[in-house]
C-alpha cells in the first residue's frame, strides 16, 4: 500500500518496496520574516510563494510517515533554552537576594485614557479569488512524478494511468486564491480556516474541486507565434525578459523574471565572457539571448538555479573589481549600484 513521506520538501508516496529510496527534504522549519520566504536550514530566500514552494531541498535520508524532523528539533531547543534560563535566573537570585519592590504605576484616569485610546485601522479587503479553469493538453506528454500545479492539491502523476474522458475523476481538491500569512496566522484567501504551523498549513484541505489534475498546462499558440530555429512548432518567442542584478566584489547575482521555466530543457552556458540562454516554458514560449557580460568571469565557480517565477545566475568574477554596468553595450550613467546584500548600496 502506497504511503506519503511527510518530510517537508519532499511529499512522496512510497510502498515497502521503494522505501529506501534518497528521500530529499528540507530539516528545518520554514522562515517568513519581512516579506521573504525560505528554510531555516538553508540559505535562499524569495519573495513568492511558488518560488519559495521551488527551492531545492537541502539534506537526504529515508521516507517517513510519522518523523517530522522540524517539530522534534524545536521543542528540544525550546526545552535546552528553558532549562538554561531557569538555571542563570536562580544563580542570579542566590547572588543578588530577592528583587526590590517595584513602586505601584499610575493608572491614567478615564479621561485621558479615552482621549488617548487609538482608532482601530479598519481590516485590509481579502483578495479575490481567481479559478484558473485550465486543463492538460492531451497532446503534451506529462513527466512521471509531475506534480499537480494547482496550490494545495500535491497531487503526482504516474507514469500511464488513464485520462480519458471515461476515467473516473481524478479528485483535484485545490485552493483557486492565494496565501495569506498575517500575524502568524496562515490560510488561503478563497476560504477562511486559518492555523498557526506550516505543517498544518499545507494540510488544509482544498475548497474547490475539478475533476482533472493540473500537471503541464495547455500548449498556447498565439496567432503570431513563431517557430524559431532550433524550436518547437507552435512556440512563442519571447523577445525580451525583465532582470534585476547587485554585485559584491567577487560576484553578481543576476535575476532573470520568466515564469514556468522547464528545468528539464532550459540550457545555460557559461564563456569567458558572456552567457548563453535557452529558456523554454511550460506554457510554451521560448526565450534566448546570449548575454555579453561587462567583465570576465569565472565559469568553473559561476552557477545558476531555476525558481517559479525566475532564473537566478551567480557570475563568480575573474577578477576583483566593480562592475559599473552589466552588459557590454551597455553606457555607465552614473547610477547608484547595488553592492553585496539587495537592499544595500554603496556610497
Amino acid at each position: 500500500m502506497a504511503q506519503k513521506c511527510v518530510h517537508q520538501g519532499c511529499g512522496k508516496e512510497f510502498t515497502d518496496a521503494n522505501a529506501d529510496d534518497v528521500c530529499s527534504y528540507h530539516p528545518g522549519p520554514p522562515v517568513f520574516h519581512e516579506g521573504q520566504k525560505g528554510w531555516s536550514c538553508c540559505k535562499p530566500r524569495v519573495l513568492t510563494f511558488e518560488e519559495f514552494m521551488s527551492i531545492a531541498p537541502c539534506a537526504q535520508g529515508k521516507h517517513s510517515t510519522t518523523d517530522l524532523p522540524p517539530k522534534i528539533e524545536k521543542k528540544k531547543a525550546a526545552a535546552d533554552a528553558d532549562a538554561a534560563l531557569a538555571a542563570e535566573s536562580k544563580k542570579n537570585d542566590d547572588n543578588f537576594g530577592p528583587a526590590m519592590p517595584r513602586t505601584p504605576i499610575a493608572m491614567p484616569t478615564r479621561e485621558k485614557t479615552e482621549k488617548s485610546q487609538p482608532v482601530a485601522a479598519a481590516p485590509a479587503p481579502a483578495e479575490k479569488a481567481t479559478e484558473v479553469d485550465e486543463e492538460d493538453d492531451p497532446t503534451l506528454e506529462i513527466p512521471d512524478g509531475r506534480t499537480c500545479q494547482r496550490r494545495g492539491c500535491n497531487a503526482t502523476y504516474t507514469k500511464g494511468a488513464d485520462r480519458s474522458a471515461t476515467a473516473p475523476d481524478e479528485n483535484c481538491e485545490h485552493h483557486p486564491g492565494a496565501p495569506i500569512f498575517h500575524e502568524g496566522s496562515k490560510g488561503y484567501s478563497c476560504c477562511k480556516r486559518r492555523v498557526l504551523e506550516f505543517d498544518q498549513f499545507m494540510k488544509i484541505e482544498g475548497c474547490h474541486k475539478k475533476p482533472r489534475h493540473l500537471f503541464v498546462g495547455r500548449k498556447k499558440a498565439p496567432a503570431n507565434a513563431q517557430n524559431t530555429e532550433g524550436g518547437e512548432a507552435g512556440e512563442e518567442e519571447v523577445k525580451d525578459v525583465r532582470f534585476d542584478f547587485y554585485q559584491s566584489a567577487t560576484s553578481l547575482t543576476v535575476s532573470f523574471f520568466l515564469k514556468k521555466i522547464d528545468k528539464e530543457r532550459a540550457v545555460v552556458m557559461f564563456e569567458e565572457q558572456s552567457v548563453s540562454l535557452d529558456l523554454p516554458t511550460t506554457d510554451a514560449k521560448r526565450y534566448r539571448k546570449v548575454v555579453s557580460l561587462y567583465g570576465p568571469i569565472d565559469t568553473a565557480k559561476s552557477r545558476y538555479s531555476i525558481m517559479g517565477t525566475k532564473l537566478e545566475v551567480v557570475l563568480a568574477k575573474a577578477a576583483v573589481s566593480s562592475w559599473p554596468v552589466l552588459r557590454s553595450d551597455d553606457r555607465p550613467t552614473g547610477e547608484i549600484f547595488q553592492v553585496a546584500r539587495a537592499g544595500k548600496i554603496e556610497r
